[in-house]
């Protein structure tokens, strides 16, 4: 976003985001708690955000038409997800303020530029080679084995991801991914994992959520907590390097960083998202700011302030492995038990039809204290069939 695009838009305006899941959704809240219009462009008639914005162009994310129908619609625009085509943000961009920036989006689709981008920033990350050619594969160091080979682009949620412990399976696992442009990474020994939310407004403010405590199964985050239990100088040295990264980017937006906590105390940075994060949901019921109101913010170009945790929160993914945890049927899962415990906050997202791996919800306990937050959330665990944790 130029100066000139960073004037203040006020309420009364419509804001547009591309793409319409439950991230969309939530910035479509947001954005009409605060007083603004919205505008969803995404292809599914029934899309989580289509249902409750005010205007839905349902559109391929680079049709001209639907483009050009939110582009008149928005008085800016931002994005629910990365792997909207940058393409599809330079023909916007060129228009509206668009926020992320196409440049930024670009970097975060492909693991090998956002690795490249860490190590310009000077944050560590793990040991890794780039995978595009036989030759590459046959030259690839020793040292990164055992390692996690992922797919350059499109991965996401354990999703184009394997785990090798030798050459053999390093190359069975590429075959098996058709041998398109990957990043192996070296295995680490991971104390714990925690991501930062940072939000940057077009003047340079950049304000950020407390640091939170993830744990994640088979790839999808399952449990976070907040605050993460880490000693202070830590989460300084993450929020550091989150502001670090995205000020080289003269990013615009919400972005979130994920970090491993080493087994000596150290951080490595895993991935960057430029959007919201599952993980910073709960700010929703626990901070002053959520994340989603910081994106509306640094979209309209608003003054940013730094959010605040008034309470202690647990929040857990509601995956659609739920409606099939006591049939092969989809079930409705027993909410009133849940809603029966106190300080609990449901949030489904619309989603009509429940899968197995699908986000269809997520659960935020709060309470006073971190243990508190706790003990309600492995109750509630134990009447959803959740794993405890």
């Amino acid at each position: 976003m130029t100066s000139a695009s960073s004037r203040f838009i006020p309420p009364g305006a419509t804001l547009g985001v591309m793409g319409g899941g439950q991230l969309g959704r939530m910035f479509v809240h947001a954005a009409q708690q605060l007083g603004y219009f919205t505008a969803v462009l995404d292809p599914d008639p029934a899309s989580p955000a289509g249902w409750v914005a005010h205007h839905h162009v349902q559109a391929e994310y680079l049709d001209e038409a639907g483009l050009a129908q939110l582009m008149q619609r928005s008085a800016a625009i931002t994005t629910e997800f990365e792997n909207v085509p940058a393409a599809a943000l330079v023909t916007l961009g060129a228009h509206r303020p668009v926020a992320p920036g196409a440049d930024a989006v670009a970097i975060c689709q492909d693991r090998a530029l956002e690795k490249a981008h860490f190590r310009r920033c000077g944050v560590p990350c793990a040991a890794h080679a780039l995978i595009e050619t036989e030759a590459q594969l046959a030259a690839v160091d020793a040292a990164l084995l055992p390692g996690i080979l992922k797919t350059a682009r499109l991965g996401y949620d354990g999703k184009g991801q394997a785990r090798v412990r030798d050459r053999a399976e390093l190359a069975a696992a590429w075959a098996a991914m058709k041998g398109v442009p990957c990043v192996l990474e070296q295995r680490l020994d991971l104390a714990a994992e925690i991501s930062v939310i940072v939000a940057r407004g077009a003047d340079g403010q950049v304000v950020h959520l407390p640091v939170q405590r993830n744990l994640h199964r088979d790839g999808i985050l399952a449990v976070t907590t907040v605050p993460a239990g880490i000693a202070d100088a830590l989460s300084a040295q993450a929020i550091a390097a989150a502001t670090r990264i995205a000020e080289s980017m003269q990013y615009v937006g919400v972005l979130c960083v994920e970090f491993f906590v080493l087994g000596d105390g150290s951080l490595a940075a895993n991935e960057m998202a430029p959007r919201p994060h599952n993980s910073g949901h709960y700010s929703i019921d626990a901070c002053d700011l959520s994340q989603f109101e910081l994106q509306v913010r640094t979209l309209a170009g608003a003054p940013l302030v730094a959010p605040r945790l008034h309470s202690a929160a647990v929040m857990l993914n509601l995956l659609g492995d739920l409606w099939f945890a006591r049939a092969d049927d989809a079930t409705e899962p027993d909410w009133a038990a849940v809603l029966a415990l106190p300080g609990t906050h449901l949030h489904l997202y619309g989603k009509t039809q429940p899968r197995r791996g699908r986000k269809m919800g997520h659960l935020t306990i709060t309470a006073a204290t971190a243990e508190g937050a706790r003990e309600i959330a492995l109750r509630a665990a134990v009447a959803l069939g959740l794993e405890a944790f």
